[in-house]
């Protein structure tokens, strides 16, 4: 994924200035899909507006510019969507940390197992809230599937940390006394 394309997607949805694209990363984005600074943000769009891919549809105080996307834009966002990803280049630490679990002591295996689980419970119970009504018609609202994916993903998180605790119970991985 490209910052270019996360940007023509927020745009497709509605025309938004550099500020309140770099909001949405802020608030949603960054956290759970990917991340961007302000000081990537407007660059990109100036590359994309030279690549007519967006152009400047509003203009404000403090030479603040609103972004639309074009027929191009919603072209290559089009052909971006629709064409399968490559092999992906996964940095997740916290993945990493479970390859590297049956190094720890037993204690502290368990206790970083819990930790895991009740991140997984926190963040569930954060996307719940944003995610609010399942309607169908809500369904369709913008970034719902990504929000109804990130409920499934650590409701499974909370799961795989209990059957890990259990997999080191029953093989004999357990808490002394």
């Amino acid at each position: 994924m490209s910052l270019r394309h996360a940007l023509l997607g927020l745009l497709a949805e509605q025309p938004a200035s550099g500020y309140e694209l770099t909001q949405v990363f802020e608030a949603s984005l960054q956290r759970f899909a990917w991340h961007a600074r302000h000081s990537q943000i407007y660059p990109e769009l100036n590359k994309l507006a030279d690549e007519g891919l967006v152009t400047v549809v509003g203009s404000g105080a403090r030479n603040r510019r609103t972004y639309g996307l074009t027929d191009d834009g919603r072209a290559e966002l089009h052909r971006w969507l629709v064409t399968p990803p490559g092999p992906p280049h996964v940095r997740n630490e916290s993945v990493l940390r479970m390859f590297l679990l049956t190094a720890l002591p037993p204690d502290d295996a368990r206790a970083l197992l819990e930790r895991f689980a009740e991140e997984g419970a926190r963040v569930e119970a954060t996307l719940a809230e944003i995610r609010g009504d399942d309607s169908p018609e809500a369904v369709l609202e913008f970034g719902q599937f990504a929000a109804e994916f990130g409920l499934r993903y650590f409701r499974m998180q909370q799961e795989w940390a209990q059957w890990a605790i259990d997999a080191l119970e029953k093989a004999g991985h357990t808490r002394p006394g």
